[in-house]
Formats: C-alpha cells, sequence, structure tokens
C-alpha cells in the first residue's frame, strides 16, 4: 500500500486556542499533518520532510521583544507556508514586512474581499454560494487602488464571512509579496507571494464561523502543496495493523478494556492485526451505566471474537468506597484497585510482552510541551488508570496518531456498533463521582436505572446527538413527596445536560419543558425510592460538567 504518512504537512503551533482545529480539519479531507511546538528542535524540520507548513495564530504580539519566531529552517524547505494571524504577522515580520501594534482590536465577524486571481482564494465562491462569472463584479483594482500592471477585467473579488481575532496587523508586506485580501478597515487581510508560495490571512479559515475556511486550507494543502488524499479510515486502519504486526511479532499482547471507545476501538484494531494474540481485561467495578459490563461483552467477546477476561469486581469496590464522602479519595481508591486487579490479572497470563493503551494525539500534544522548555506544558498524560512502570512491558499505543473523531470513524470502520462509539463521554471513575458522598450498591441501581431512562428518552426523541454529554447525578438529600395517597420521604436525582465543542466550556443544554417533564415523570413511577427530580442549569465555568 502507499504511505499514508509521506504527504504530510507541519503545522508550527504559537499557542492559539484553535491550532487543533486546523490539524482536524486538514485530515478531514485526507491528509495527515503534525502539530509541533515553534520552539521544536529546528533540525527536526528537514527530517520530518512536510510537504508544507502552515504557521499557527498565537497570544504573542510580534512587536515584542523575544516573541515566538518560525524557525529559518521552514525557509529554506521550498515548500508552500501559510501563516494564520500571528502567523501572518511573524511570517511578514520575519522576511522583510512590518507589524504595528495599538490598533484596535477586530475580533467576530469581518467581511474580507479577496483577490481570486490568487491561488489560494481561486474557485471560492461568495455569500450567495455562487462564483462570479469572468469580468462581473467588483475588481481588485477597485478594492485595493493602483495596481500595476493588472488586467482589471481579469481581476475578480470574491467577498468571504470569515472570524477575526487580532490587535496587531501588518502595515507593509516584504518584498515579493502582494496584498491579495482587504477589509473596510484592514488594507492587509491577506497576502501572497506566489513565486515562493507563501500565503499570509489574518482571520482563521479553521473555525465555522469562516463560511469558506475549510475550502481555502483544502486548496492550500491539495491544490498548492500537491499532497495526496491518502488519509481515510481504511487506510489508517490497514498501516496500524501492519505496524502493530511489525512491532510486536507473535508475542501476546495485554489490553485494559474499559468499554468507553477509545479502549474499545483499540480492542477491534489489535483484534484484526493479531488475532489470539490479544487479550482483554475488563474490571466491572460496578460502577458502569446499566447493564454496561454485559453489553461490553456481548459486544467485544461475541460479537467481534475478542479474548476478553471479565472480572466482576463490584464487591471489592462497594467494600473499598464503604464510609468515603471526599470525592478526590473515592477517585484515587477507584484507580488503585482497578491497578491491584489488572495486576492480579496479569500476573495469571504467560508469554505476555505489551501492554496496549489508547492514548490519542491530543494526550500526546498535551504531554509534549517544547523540547527548548519555552512553549507551555499543559498536562502530563497517564493512560489506563496510572498502570506501574514494574510492569515491564512495552507500549502498543495504535491510536496515539489521531484525534477523538477519527477514532470514532475507524472505530464504525472496524464494525463497532455506532451507539457504542458515538457515545457520550463517561468518566475514568464511573458513577462512583456521580453519587454524591458515599456510594452504596443500592445508590448506584437507582442511579445507573435514573440514566437509563434519561439516555433512552434523549434518543427517542432524536435529542442525544445533539447535546455533548448527558447523564443522571444521585443526591444524597431526602426530599418529601406523594406516592400514591402515602407521604414519602426518598431521594433527589438531578439530570445534567451540556453543549460543547472542547469540553473546557459548556453551556447548559436548553431541553423541552415537555421531554425534561417524561423524564421526571418516569424516573419517578419506575423507581422505588426518588420522589424528586431537578434539571442542572449551571454552565462551566463557574461549574463543571462532572459534579464531583
Amino acid at each position: 500500500m502507499q504511505n499514508i504518512h509521506n504527504d504530510k504537512i507541519l503545522i508550527l503551533d504559537f499557542g492559539a486556542q484553535y491550532t487543533q482545529l486546523i490539524a482536524r480539519r486538514i485530515r478531514e479531507f485526507g491528509v495527515y499533518c503534525e502539530i509541533w511546538a515553534w520552539d521544536h528542535d529546528a533540525a527536526d524540520i528537514p527530517a520530518f520532510a512536510p510537504r508544507a507548513v502552515i504557521l499557527s495564530g498565537g497570544p504573542e504580539s510580534v512587536t515584542e521583544a523575544n516573541s515566538p519566531r518560525a524557525p529559518q529552517a521552514v525557509f529554506e524547505l521550498g515548500v508552500p507556508v501559510l501563516g494564520i494571524c500571528y502567523g501572518m504577522q511573524t511570517l511578514a515580520e520575519q522576511l522583510g514586512g512590518k507589524v504595528e501594534s495599538g490598533h484596535h482590536r477586530e475580533f467576530g465577524y469581518a467581511q474580507v474581499k479577496a483577490d481570486l486571481s490568487c491561488s489560494l482564494f481561486r474557485g471560492l465562491s461568495g455569500d450567495d454560494g455562487k462564483l462570479p462569472a469572468y469580468g462581473e463584479g467588483e475588481s481588485w483594482m477597485g478594492v485595493q487602488g493602483a495596481v500595476a500592471a493588472v488586467d482589471e477585467d481579469a481581476v475578480r473579488v470574491v467577498a468571504l464571512d470569515v472570524w477575526m481575532s487580532h490587535g496587531d496587523r501588518v502595515v507593509e508586506l516584504p518584498s515579493g509579496f502582494a496584498a491579495v485580501g482587504a477589509t473596510e478597515s484592514l488594507q492587509y487581510a491577506a497576502m501572497a507571494d506566489e513565486t515562493r508560495r507563501y500565503y499570509g490571512v489574518q482571520f482563521h479559515p479553521e473555525v465555522t464561523h469562516t463560511k469558506q475556511g475549510a475550502e481555502l486550507l483544502r486548496r492550500f494543502v491539495v491544490d498548492i502543496a500537491g499532497c495526496a488524499t491518502l488519509w481515510t479510515a481504511a487506510n489508517i486502519i490497514e498501516d496500524a495493523a501492519a505496524r502493530v504486526r511489525a512491532q510486536v511479532g507473535s508475542d501476546k499482547v495485554l489490553l485494559g478494556l474499559s468499554g468507553g471507545v477509545d479502549s474499545s476501538v483499540v480492542a477491534a484494531l489489535l483484534k484484526r492485526a493479531i488475532g489470539d494474540q490479544l487479550v482483554c481485561v475488563f474490571v466491572d467495578t460496578g460502577l458502569l451505566r446499566w447493564r454496561e459490563g454485559d453489553q461490553v461483552m456481548a459486544t467485544m467477546a461475541e460479537h467481534m471474537g475478542v479474548n476478553v477476561i471479565r472480572v466482576n469486581a463490584a464487591e471489592r469496590y462497594f467494600a473499598a468506597l464503604a464510609g468515603l464522602h471526599d470525592p478526590e479519595a473515592k477517585r484515587k481508591i477507584i484507580g488503585r484497585l482497578f491497578v491491584e486487579i489488572f495486576e492480579e490479572e496479569s500476573a495469571k497470563l504467560s508469554d505476555v510482552k505489551w501492554l496496549a493503551q489508547g492514548t490519542i494525539y491530543p494526550d500526546v500534544i498535551e504531554s509534549a510541551g517544547s523540547k527548548t522548555g519555552k512553549a507551555h506544558v499543559i498536562k502530563s498524560h497517564h493512560n489506563v488508570g496510572g498502570l506501574p512502570e514494574h510492569m515491564k512491558l512495552g507500549l502498543v499505543e495504535p491510536l496515539r496518531e489521531l484525534f477523538k473523531d477519527e477514532v470514532r470513524r475507524l472505530g464504525v470502520e472496524l464494525g463497532l456498533p455506532r451507539a457504542m462509539v458515538y457515545r457520550h463521554p463517561f468518566p475514568g471513575p464511573g458513577l462512583g463521582v456521580r453519587i454524591l458522598g458515599e456510594v452504596k450498591p443500592d445508590y448506584v441501581e437507582l442511579l445507573q436505572r435514573a440514566d437509563h431512562i434519561f439516555i433512552e428518552e434523549l434518543r427517542a426523541h432524536n435529542l442525544y446527538d445533539k447535546t455533548s454529554q448527558a447523564f443522571a447525578v444521585f443526591l444524597p438529600v431526602k426530599s418529601v413527596g406523594v406516592v400514591g395517597d402515602a407521604r414519602a420521604y426518598e431521594w433527589v436525582i438531578a439530570l445534567r445536560a451540556v453543549e460543547t465543542i472542547d469540553f473546557m466550556t459548556a453551556h447548559w443544554a436548553h431541553l423541552p419543558y415537555d421531554f425534561l417533564g417524561t423524564v421526571s415523570n418516569r424516573i419517578i413511577n419506575e423507581l422505588r425510592g426518588v420522589s424528586r427530580v431537578v434539571y442542572d442549569i449551571s454552565g462551566k465555568p463557574p461549574a463543571t460538567i462532572e459534579w464531583e
């Protein structure tokens, strides 16, 4: 098969909140890319051999001393370069142009009039979805003023809806560049040096608010850089399977199967790659969703044919959690017990030399930081419950190049049920942190069943995929109610549903009142022990998505 990593894009990250979006857009139309910190060792860049380089946005100002810069190696590759926002500014400054600060900050919607003769914009349509006919509409001369040696009829303009977020601006173009985009207040909203294939845009093409942004990125990556679109789910599976086979040979591989998306996709992928060499340990903590343990076994063991050892450990968990109320203490107990049980089961197996993990690309990015230490490290990452280093097993991480949306697409391609692959996120400690205070078996059962009713109704009303995460929470608070003709003093269930893009911030989901009434009635009528249902309307911030 063709090397799906051969045609690749390097994204240098200057600290923008949207950098991962750039990568996801590029991969969506079938091209592999990687994100490196701007101060990554420059000697690695020629060896990586990208077909093009994208310079991301960032919060700094190029007018400040010691602000981030693109390595000189980028300009020695002879490949196309695209600067976005801060990336455009540092591109201009480093190549001899001029950037000024102190201008009015431009944030939000803007309309850019773009020169359709530029390779970056050629063929893009306007707001009405139509491409102006030859010679029709406004000329670039009319927008930009006197432009030497330009055939006015041949140069057409398209108006693009874009998203801006900047204070500094380019005020003088470097030698060899021409202005190819402008707004009413910004003379150089886009610039291009077609000879060297260097481009800069002051707006953010990666965000959905820029209507033609994805097409602009595709034009740069596919048309200008000439990348083949080989990064597809089927090709990724074939490539990953081949690499796993080369890595592990005939050895056995151990996987801690949680039932979540990442570990399930790893299991399905490794099953295809190495068959019965894969052994999975599934620890049923008793803190999973309603009948989830049986569902995991039905899907992975029966349907997919994966070798899964199920450990029913609910009693051990309940005993260990008895009397504990502090959320952090509960998390530590749940994680420690998982490691203990996993080690016990792995000790019973012979010839296991590899440990598989569901590490994905955002984990890698967040852990890496930069080699020089100048870029900010967000967090260190530990997968699979923090398994101990003394296990002395080699690591197999077949998803470490993939974003979450790519993992989901692989899961469907591998034959996993779509309902499993596209399930909402579920916390590692499970319902242990959705039961406030002490965790008891009867609390768990009530919560499991209430949560199941909530999710079942969300699916029935076509609302599940419209929310990013939805779940029920058990409150250790009793409330007076009337059940039949009798007074009841029973528990309270809280419902939580949010809408978010990155889970860093979230809005509470505005679910219809009639729907919430239906869910509340079902929970109270079907579950003995619940007298009241409430709906959480807190955003993040100030609240977190989970309650503990």
